[in-house]
Formats: structure tokens, sequence, C-alpha cells
């Protein structure tokens, strides 16, 4: 019920993701990043934990391969998990366990995963790599152009529902971090409009916990 882009971006460093799913909220169960460590995802019959013990793996050294293989053989009912995870060098990893739901698929590219489970067709993953890699422009703009190929080119079986884009880049916290919970229509559509809106004031918000100072003003009524 859920299809997925975890990737690292070769211009920046920077670690981000898009998901999106049938289910209410996926971003809250499935994305995990770290900054200046790398990027996992969780999906499938989710367990949240194994994201971040992928990313407690990579911090002591590990490659995505190697951090991938241990939690694979560490981990109880692994069968039911689709794991992805992207290393600081851009090593990537892909897991799907014979528990995967339905039509599922992974595809490694450079720098990315891209995953997904209950697909209408395997080709999706593929569409969502290769919009991803074809597009121009920031970060999160060529993430949301993957997840929206991927959409575009049948998505899962029945309908999304929820989507969410998050990016880890200069400062150890998500400086975008947008989620649609629930949308009947369309979240990826409603995401991209979000993070529209969010763009343009990215840096500022940024300045405004490491630079106060020189912080530019929110422009509210009330804020002299």
């Amino acid at each position: 019920m859920t299809f997925s882009l975890v990737a690292r971006d070769p211009q920046t460093g920077a670690f981000g993701m898009v998901v999106t799913s049938s289910s209410p909220a996926v971003a809250a169960r499935c994305v995990h990043l770290r900054h200046g460590v790398g990027g996992a995802a969780s999906q499938n019959i989710t367990d949240p934990r194994l994201g971040a013990r992928l990313l407690d793996l990579l911090e002591t050294g590990t490659t995505a391969d190697e951090a991938m293989a241990k939690l694979v053989a560490e981990t109880p009912d692994i069968n039911y998990r689709q794991l992805s995870v992207v290393d600081a060098q851009g090593g990537t990893a892909a897991f799907s366990g014979s528990g995967t739901l339905g039509t599922h698929r992974t595809v490694q590219g450079e720098g990315a995963v891209a995953a997904g489970n209950l697909l209408s067709s395997p080709e999706v993953v593929d569409a969502i790599m290769a919009g991803y890699s074809a597009a121009k422009g920031l970060f999160e703009d060529r993430l949301l152009a993957g997840l929206a190929a991927g959409r575009d080119a049948g998505g899962e079986e029945g309908p999304q529902h929820s989507a969410g884009l998050v990016v880890v880049d200069q400062v150890a916290w998500a400086a975008t971090d947008l989620r649609v919970d629930w949308d009947e229509e369309d979240p990826i559509a409603r995401l991209a409009e979000i993070w529209h809106l969010w763009e343009p004031q990215k840096v500022d918000y940024v300045t405004r916990a490491v630079r106060p100072g020189s912080a530019p003003r929110y422009g509210v009524p009330g804020d002299l």
C-alpha cells in the first residue's frame, strides 16, 4: 500500500525521502533521515524501529549493504518488511521480505532507492527512479517528480491518501518536513502545493534558528 523514494543528493550531500500510501499519515511511520549519516525507508507492514536501526548501524561506519545484511539477519519477523537505505557515500541497499504485500519491487539507482508494494504494476517503481533521475531543480523538486511519476505510471492498486516530503540538509533537523496526512483526491499534488509555499521560506526558517539576530521578519500582523 506504499511507494517511496529515498536518496542522497550528489550535489549537496543532503538526504531526502518522498512517500505515499493509501493509509493515513504514512510519513509519520516510514521516513528516517539523519544528517551526515543516511536515509532509510521502513514500509509494507511497517516497523518504524527498523529505519532508526539502519541509521544507527550506518553511524557506526557500516555501509548500506552491511547495515541491511546485519538488520535482516538479526530481526524477528523480517519477512513482513520492505526496507531501503542510502549511506553517506551514496551506497544503497534494499530488502523485500517474502511477506511483502501484492505486486512489489525495489530499484537501486545512483545514491537512490525506489520501493513499493501493492502496486498496480512493477513498472511503477522504475518510473519513480526514472522521474527522479531526469528531473531538474532543487532536491525537493526532483524527489517530488519521482513520486509523481510513480503515481502517473499507475501507483498503487487503490487510491493514495497520504504523502510526505522530508529533506535533511545543512542542519541537524529536517529543513523540509511536509506532510499530507489524508486527502481524498490527490495527496501528491497537494504535497507539491505545500512545497511551493514552503520553498521560498525554507532558508529563512533555518536562519531564524542559527542566526536569529539577522533573521528576516515574519511579515504577519504584530511583527513590527
